[in-house]
């Protein structure tokens, strides 16, 4: 079963996903989702506010203002409690709480507070299945929040069901120096190819602090500071390869070195490939994270 002694697991975790991560929602959608559950149910949606960042809800036991469950004196939707999950390059945190840790993943965050409240008011509830009380289908209404497993508006936008679904499985920030166009070249010679192109021009690219977040269905880029982009997406299927620069060569900032990486990904206007460079930005959360988990998915 995926609980061991009353604890849920890593895998059961991940597993479960797409019950409690819903990036699109609003935040009033949550409240209407979780007033009525049990104390510890919860949703993790992208932050409107904060980008990059993610919003918690989750139903608490007692109300801010210190009123008990039941009493009559406080409305349902009192009992739902939103936090923020910041996201930097050390990992993801619960903003405002010093006693937290950061953790690598979405998924690490929600498997340790359920195994231990710590900063949150109780320990976080994993649903097993949709919020549909055993039933196999749920109302129209849950569907069109998103819940349980219909398709929801995600579909009637033109995403693909797991796009919506998917966990955030690994974010990092980086700096994004350059992206050279390859032809039919990929693999490892790619990044070779790309990077001593890049130290071949006249005047090397200035690098930009981007967001990388790796999840299963691809790459998402958000440009921090917006100086370059905003935001750019590249599905898992248009990605060829992801890896270090096979020489080693580092990049020199602010009299220090960084490791450089890259990944190869077909153009999204014509069939070449297209190979995008990064350089680690802190060494407190290593580009390896994220080029494992792109090579497992890939």
């Amino acid at each position: 079963g995926p609980l061991r002694a009353g604890q849920p697991t890593m895998k059961f975790v991940m597993d479960t996903s797409k019950y409690w991560f819903k990036p699109s929602i609003t935040r009033d959608q949550a409240i209407q989702l979780l007033k009525d559950k049990e104390p510890g149910t919860f949703i993790v949606r992208d932050s409107t506010s904060y980008r990059g960042s993610f919003g918690l809800a989750m139903k608490v036991p007692v109300s801010p203002s210190g009123s008990q469950t039941g009493t009559g004196t406080r409305s349902e939707s009192d009992l739902v409690r939103h936090f923020l999950i910041e996201s930097s390059a050390k990992g993801v945190h619960l903003k405002g709480a010093s006693e937290e840790l950061y953790f690598g993943s979405l998924s690490a965050f929600v498997y340790q507070h359920a195994i231990t409240p710590l900063a949150l008011p109780c320990k976080l509830s994993i649903p097993s299945r949709g919020r549909c009380q055993g039933q196999e289908r749920c109302s129209e209404r849950s569907l069109l929040l998103g819940w349980g497993d219909g398709d929801g508006p995600a579909v009637r936008r033109g995403l693909s069901r797991p796009a919506w679904l998917c966990a955030v499985l690994a974010v990092c920030n980086v700096l994004y120096l350059n992206s050279v166009n390859m032809e039919t070249l990929t693999g490892a010679p790619a990044i070779q190819k790309a990077i001593s192109s890049t130290f071949e021009l006249e005047t090397l690219p200035t690098p930009t602090l981007v967001h990388f977040r790796v999840t299963e269905q691809g790459v998402t880029l958000t440009d921090i500071q917006r100086k370059v982009f905003f935001r750019r997406h590249y599905p898992l299927a248009a990605i060829r390869f992801c890896g270090m620069d096979p020489e080693n060569r580092k990049w020199q900032k602010y009299c220090k070195s960084s490791r450089i990486f890259g990944f190869v990904a077909k153009s999204q206007t014509d069939s070449e490939n297209l190979c995008h460079l990064f350089a680690e930005y802190d060494t407190v959360q290593p580009a390896s994270l994220v080029i494992d988990l792109l090579c497992k998915l890939l």
